[in-house]
C-alpha cells in the first residue's frame, strides 16, 4: 500500500517565534495519521492574505515545487472555508488540508469507543459543514486519505441539511451519554470513591503510568494521540484504593472547539480529587507544562495537582526540574514509590487515621464495616481487638460505636 505523502505549508508570523515546534510537532502528527512527510516551505507573513491565506509569489513558489507530484498539502494552522478552496483552485485542484483536519483524521482512527466516535464525527462534521461548498468534486476525486476517515464521503456530499440533522442527532446522542457521565460521578463522591486523574501532553507516558500503577495491559504507542478514549483502573496505595484515569493528551494549538467536542470525557480530569500533570522530561517540558494548565484552567478545572516529570531514566540531570516535581521513570518503574506517598499524602485530608477497639461480641457488626476502611495494624487482647486503620472521612461517623472504648 502506497503511503500518502504530505507536504507542510509551515507559516511564520511577525512576532510568533513557535513556528519550529508546531513544525516538529506536525511531522509527528503526520506519521500518526499513517501518511508520509515529503518535505516543507516555510512561508514569512506580514500579513495574511484574506482570500488565500499566502500572497501570490508564496503560491505560485508552491506551484513550482509541487507541479506534477502527487501530494497533499497541508497548511499548519487553520484555514477558513473560503481559503481551502481557493488555495486549492489555485493549486490545480490538489488536496489542501489544514492543521484541524489532520488531527480530526487521528482522531477518527484512534476513537474505540461509542462514544469517542460519536464525538469525532460531530467535531468533524461541525468542521467540514462549512467547507462543503466546492468540495464536493474534490472528495471524489480522493479515494481515500486524510480528512475522509470518520463521516465518510458519500455523507459529506450529501446536502446541508442532512449534515444539520445530523449534527443535531449526534449532539441529542451524547447530552445523554452526559448526563449519565455526570450521574457516574456523582455517585463516586457519594460513595466515596477517590479519584486520580492522568492529564497532560499527548505522548508524554500516560498509558504507560497508567499500566505500571494500576499492573494493567492498556494500549500504548510511541505516536501521538495513541489514546483518545478515557480508562480507568484501581489502585491500591498503603491500603487504600482509588481510581486512576488517563485522558488525551493536549497538543499546542488543540482548536478550541476541538477541545469542547471532548469536553464530556474530559470530565474525569476536571471533576477529580487530584490530577497528575505528565511532562516528558526528554522534550519541551515547560511547553507541555504551560500548555496543559492553559487548557486545563480554559475548562474551569480547579483540583489540586502533581507535577510529574516522566522518562527521567533518559536525562542526565533532574535539577532543572521544577522543586515540586516528581521524577519518575514508568517505563522503568523507577520513582513510583515515591509518586504514590505524594499520591496518598495530597488526599491525607480525605481520611482519618485512628485507633478503634472492637469488643468480641461485636466482631460481627465490625465485619460488615470492614470493606469501608484499611487496617494498619491489629493487635488481639482478653477482651477484644485494638485495630489501628485509615478511614474516609465520610465513613469515620459509622465508627463511631467502636471509638468510645
Amino acid at each position: 500500500m502506497t503511503l500518502e505523502k504530505v507536504y507542510i505549508v509551515q507559516p511564520v508570523l511577525v512576532g510568533i517565534d513557535n513556528a519550529e515546534a508546531i513544525h516538529t510537532e506536525v511531522i509527528a502528527l503526520i506519521e500518526s495519521a499513517g501518511a508520509a512527510y515529503a518535505g516543507t516551505l516555510y512561508a514569512k507573513l506580514r500579513e495574511i492574505h484574506p482570500a488565500t491565506f499566502l500572497g501570490e509569489g508564496k503560491i505560485e513558489e508552491l506551484h513550482r515545487l509541487l507541479d506534477g507530484l502527487e501530494v497533499t498539502i497541508l497548511f499548519n494552522g487553520e484555514l477558513s472555508p473560503s481559503q481551502m478552496v481557493n488555495l486549492s483552485h489555485a493549486l490545480n485542484g490538489k488536496k489542501v488540508i489544514d492543521r484541524t483536519t489532520l488531527i480530526l483524521d487521528i482522531f477518527a482512527m484512534r476513537a474505540e469507543s461509542m462514544e469517542g466516535k460519536l464525538q469525532v464525527e460531530l467535531a468533524q462534521l461541525r468542521y467540514l459543514y462549512p467547507r462543503l461548498k466546492g468540495k464536493g468534486n474534490a472528495l471524489s476525486r480522493l479515494g481515500g486519505g486524510i480528512g475522509t476517515r470518520g463521516p465518510g464521503e458519500a455523507q459529506l456530499e450529501t446536502d446541508r441539511r442532512h449534515i444539520r440533522t445530523r449534527i443535531r442527532s449526534l449532539e441529542e446522542k451524547l447530552s445523554k451519554t452526559k448526563q449519565r457521565r455526570g450521574m457516574q460521578v456523582e455517585r463516586r463522591k457519594k460513595d466515596g470513591v477517590r479519584t486520580v486523574a492522568l492529564v497532560g501532553y499527548t505522548n508524554t507516558g500516560k498509558s504507560t503510568l497508567l499500566n505500571a500503577l494500576s499492573g494493567a495491559d492498556v494500549f500504548v504507542k510511541d505516536a501521538l494521540f495513541a489514546t483518545l478514549d478515557p480508562t480507568s483502573r484501581k489502585i491500591r496505595i498503603d491500603g487504600m484504593d482509588f481510581l486512576l484515569t488517563d485522558t488525551v493528551g493536549f497538543l499546542q494549538d488543540l482548536p478550541h472547539h476541538l477541545i469542547e467536542a471532548f469536553r464530556s470525557t474530559l470530565e474525569s480530569a476536571i471533576h477529580c480529587d487530584l490530577a497528575l500533570i505528565v511532562c516528558d522530561a526528554s522534550s519541551d517540558y515547560e511547553m507541555q507544562l504551560k500548555t496543559t494548565l492553559a487548557t486545563l484552567r480554559g475548562m474551569k478545572f480547579s483540583a489540586p495537582y502533581l507535577v510529574v516529570m516522566n522518562k527521567c531514566d533518559v536525562v542526565p540531570e533532574t535539577q532543572i526540574f521544577p522543586k515540586d516535581a516528581i521524577c519518575i521513570s514508568a517505563k522503568c518503574g523507577s520513582g513510583l514509590d515515591v509518586l504514590k506517598t505524594k499520591i496518598f499524602d495530597a488526599l491525607q485530608n480525605r481520611f482519618v487515621q485512628t485507633q478503634l477497639f472492637v469488643p468480641y461480641d461485636k466482631a460481627d457488626e465490625y465485619a460488615a464495616l470492614r470493606p469501608l476502611l484499611s487496617e494498619k495494624d491489629v493487635r488481639y487482647t482478653q477482651t477484644g481487638t485494638w485495630i489501628y486503620a485509615v478511614i474516609p472521612v465520610e465513613y469515620a461517623a459509622k465508627f463511631q460505636r467502636f471509638l468510645e472504648h
